[in-house]
């Protein structure tokens, strides 16, 4: 058998909009047809590739058609415009998957040259770093920054480096609830914050320094690195942070390190598809390179 792209375009389209109508608009045919696409693309492969709920879910078989589309799109991103040099020349659309951390300190700065010379459309997927491979296995994302060092089947992986997180708060806040010292007692007192209910990067810190419990302290839920460091500079909360992202802040005193004696290490990786040419394989060597030399792995 032979895989018809047509069907495989529902697909990924069904799978980014998160809806069979808005899918069908995008593609110019009615809904009843778009179904039927997947319905036909379900029974040459005998197995279901979608599952119907709220989220729309992709299956095994789902992940790994999207992966190799999505391959198969940008292996013909870089080689139309060599082939039809005279065509409306139409921007290069990248997907990556990132965590929040690595967006907030280096991230940009690495992408920077390519944004500069070529005509890229980003699409920045913001997830935990030990996640954002998940985005490369369902074909969301052509590259990711991840906190695991195997790559998938058809990717390599390149160590970046490490990053040092710190914990951190505001001179008042560590009057107000460390006064006696960061103690078990007083971290129970004291509000934390998490990226989410997932993340267990702070109670991780927590359990091995304090011996403490997730469930036994509480954490505010608050999904931006940013905001992290805004909530401790206002002196409403401490957090565990990159110590890359507030060099300012602990410089002119407006974070202090709460515990310099301890810490929490990262190591980071970039993984990319083996086969990556063209601006997609720039984009990969720059990441690589400046990842590299401001992590320390150089």
């Amino acid at each position: 058998m032979s895989l018809d792209y047509k069907l495989l375009d529902a697909l990924a389209k069904v799978v980014e909009l998160q809806n069979f109508d808005l899918a069908a608009k995008h593609l110019f045919i009615t809904q009843s047809a778009i179904s039927q696409r997947i319905k036909s693309l379900e029974e040459s492969i005998g197995q279901p590739v979608i599952i119907r709920s709220q989220p729309i879910k992709v299956t095994s078989a789902g992940e790994t058609l999207l992966s190799h589309y999505r391959m198969v799109q940008q292996l013909e991103n870089e080689m139309l415009p060599s082939l039809l040099p005279n065509a409306p020349t139409e921007p290069l659309k990248v997907s990556l998957a990132i965590n929040a951390d690595s967006l907030a300190t280096w991230f940009i700065s690495a992408l920077t040259p390519i944004l500069s010379r070529y005509l890229v459309e980003l699409d920045l997927i913001i997830e935990r770093e030990s996640v954002t491979l998940e985005k490369l296995k369902n074909g969301s994302a052509i590259g990711a920054v991840s906190s695991i060092a195997k790559p998938l089947s058809g990717y390599r992986s390149f160590e970046l480096g490490e990053i040092n997180y710190i914990l951190v708060a505001s001179k008042s806040f560590q009057q107000k609830y460390f006064a006696n010292g960061l103690t078990t007692e007083s971290l129970k007192m004291a509000p934390g914050i998490s990226y989410d209910h997932k993340d267990d990067m702070h109670t991780r810190f927590i359990s091995k320094h304090f011996n403490l419990a997730a469930s036994e302290y509480y954490c505010h839920t608050v999904r931006s690195s940013e905001a992290f460091v805004e909530l401790a500079k206002q002196g409403v909360a401490y957090c565990l942070v990159p110590e890359l992202q507030i060099k300012n802040e602990l410089a002119n005193g407006e974070l202090i390190n709460l515990c310099p004696q301890k810490q929490l290490i990262e190591t980071l990786y970039w993984h990319s598809w083996i086969l990556v040419k063209g601006v997609n394989k720039k984009i990969s060597e720059e990441i690589v390179s400046y990842g590299q030399k401001l992590l320390g792995n150089s």
